[in-house]
């Protein structure tokens, strides 16, 4: 059993949203910026998007320090997430794949593929919320 399993939990600033009319939604810390959500994806992203937008921004800024602790800082990051819904309702998430895609000098396969893995093995508290019950997998490509 590892240290962070038997912690106790943490209290994260409150999270509103607010209807806007339709099914769109903005969500954010009070007093803090927003993020149109949109239940048909017209205005802004889905919620479903934006859990999957929440996985890989997070994983992502885990690379992004970890890269620049590594002395490799990036030039570009991107990251393309595609997922699987369960068939049922509730749709939730059965599963993801996240393709990480590293730019900048000095960058090498290995660097980024280990700043990836523990990004999301290790790091990423989103990802570590759903590995449980939806695996989260991922690719690693530095584009020179």
């Amino acid at each position: 059993m590892t240290s962070d399993t038997v912690s106790q939990p943490t209290a994260h600033g409150p999270v509103e949203i607010e209807w806007a009319g339709g099914l769109q939604f903005d969500s954010g810390r009070p007093g803090g910026p927003k993020a149109r959500i949109d239940g048909d994806a017209r205005t802004g992203p889905s919620p479903f998007d934006m859990l999957l937008g929440a996985v890989a921004a997070c994983a992502a800024t885990d690379v992004v320090q970890i890269m620049e602790k590594q002395r490799t800082p990036l030039q570009a990051l991107r990251v393309r997430v595609e997922a699987q819904r369960v068939g049922g309702i509730p749709r939730r998430l059965a599963s993801a794949v996240l393709h990480f895609e590293l730019r900048g000098a000095g960058i090498t396969q290995e660097k980024a593929a280990r700043a990836v893995e523990l990004s999301i093995t290790k790091y990423c508290s989103v990802g570590s919320s759903l590995i449980a019950d939806a695996p989260v997998t991922w690719t690693t490509t530095v584009n020179s």
